[in-house]
């Protein structure tokens, strides 16, 4: 495609104008063409340092939770050997030849019950009423023993029901103060700090008072037979506190009477609701302080968008780092349309151009410089004589898309000519 003449001045709006060197232009909005987008291999090169370290974080991350996963078990758990743990007392009670099993069921707990077992019930505040049931009837019926840690509340009035509880106990190592062997035998021993019992039962038997209250409670059996221990703390039972005093011995002898002992951890997986379950959503899981973990965030990532947001003003004028002359301009802007095959675009612009031009010269209103009607016959009026096929007025301005390039700079010539004309008549 040809390029127009370099006299012309019928570019678009935005093309610097022929006045000169050092005349002021508007600014850019944004710099087009300054900086290229980022190819994979550049991509992979920035992120491959933060993505090496996120895969040796979590690979280390995976290593330690499988290193530590056979021993974190939760409190009073006798395979834990962390400090809240029942870990030591499990292998001494091996070393005398009674069996644990650990349960987290309470029908399993139930079913495994008898003569020749102990049922240790860690938590029994945790149990729902079929859980309490089943425990219940363990009781009632296995003839074996059943150890309670610290129950309260429903856990309390149903698993014994004529006993009570008396505040806390302030003291933390206790003496005997009763004639159980198993409390002689082990002496002074960390049994306070915990619950104190009451109970008008005939037959039971209180240990380790304080104030007048006991914290280790046996009752006595059923028609049955067996029996039920009631402990106001677990402290005799946490591996780090079972070398203290006579803990060990009083632990010993409470839970291995029998050769075979079942250790009842209630978990809540075993806690079906005293009703039908209700459904709920995922967010009535999620714990409240998270909302306002989360209010927080976004407080903070407003404050940061507000910092960090830059304020565009008004465009500004700027004297431009060289002069560029109009018709190198325009000669610029013809290539592009050349190499961009926008014939339509370059025609349509020099028409536009010519038709404001000859619409000022034939006294033609700017307002009616695009109508057909109006300015042809205006221009016509001007003419010396009628122009040649092809070159009348209306087809030169309001005319087709040329069809090739060559047409393209025929129609540039022809809309010089005819200015001129119109100029000269």
């Amino acid at each position: 495609m040809g390029t127009a003449p370099s006299g012309r001045t019928d570019a678009p709006d935005t093309t610097p104008d022929a006045a000169g060197p050092g005349t002021p232009a508007p600014r850019r909005a944004g710099r087009a063409g300054t900086s290229a987008s980022l190819t994979p291999g550049q991509l992979w090169r920035r992120a491959r340092g933060l993505l090496l370290g996120l895969a040796v974080l979590l690979v280390a991350a995976v290593a330690l939770a499988g290193l530590q996963a056979g021993d974190a078990h939760g409190r009073l758990d006798p395979r834990s050997a962390d400090r809240e743990g029942s870990r030591a007392l499990a292998q001494l009670l091996k070393q005398r030849g009674v069996t644990t099993r650990v349960v987290t069921n309470a029908d399993e707990a139930a079913a495994a019950a008898g003569p020749g077992t102990t049922l240790l019930v860690t938590d029994p505040d945790l149990l729902g009423a079929p859980q309490r049931r089943a425990v219940r009837s363990a009781i009632d019926l296995s003839g074996g023993r059943t150890v309670l840690v610290a129950p309260t509340g429903p856990a309390l009035a149903e698993l014994a029901p004529a006993v009570r509880t008396s505040n806390f106990a302030h003291q933390r190592d206790l003496d005997p103060g009763c004639t159980l062997p198993a409390a002689t035998a082990a002496g002074r021993a960390a049994t306070g700090d915990g619950l104190r019992y009451t109970t008008g039962l005939p037959g039971a038997t209180g240990c380790y008072p304080s104030d007048g209250h006991p914290t280790v409670l046996v009752l006595p059996g059923t028609t049955r037979g067996g029996d039920t221990v009631l402990l106001g703390s677990e402290r005799i039972l946490l591996n780090r506190r079972l070398t203290e005093e006579g803990n060990a011995s009083l632990a010993l002898q409470l839970l291995g009477s029998r050769p075979e002992l079942v250790w009842y951890l209630p978990t809540l997986a075993d806690m079906p609701a005293d009703g039908p379950a209700e459904e709920q959503s995922l967010l009535d899981l999620v714990p409240s302080g998270w909302y306002w973990a989360l209010l927080q965030l976004f407080a903070a990532a407003a404050a940061a968008a507000l910092w960090r947001a830059r304020r565009l003003g008004p465009l500004v004028t700027e004297d431009l780092p060289v002069a560029i002359r109009a018709s190198e301009t325009t000669e610029g802007r013809a290539r592009l349309y050349r190499k961009a095959a926008a014939r339509d675009r370059a025609a349509t612009v020099l028409r536009a151009a010519a038709r404001e031009r000859l619409a000022a010269l034939v006294g033609v209103p700017p307002a009616r410089a695009h109508d057909p009607a109006a300015l042809a016959a205006a221009v016509s009026a001007r003419l010396p004589e009628p122009p040649a096929a092809g070159r009348d007025a209306t087809t030169l301005l309001f005319g087709p898309t040329p069809a090739d390039d060559a047409a393209l700079v025929a129609l540039a010539d022809h809309l010089d000519a005819l200015e001129r004309e119109v100029r000269t008549s």
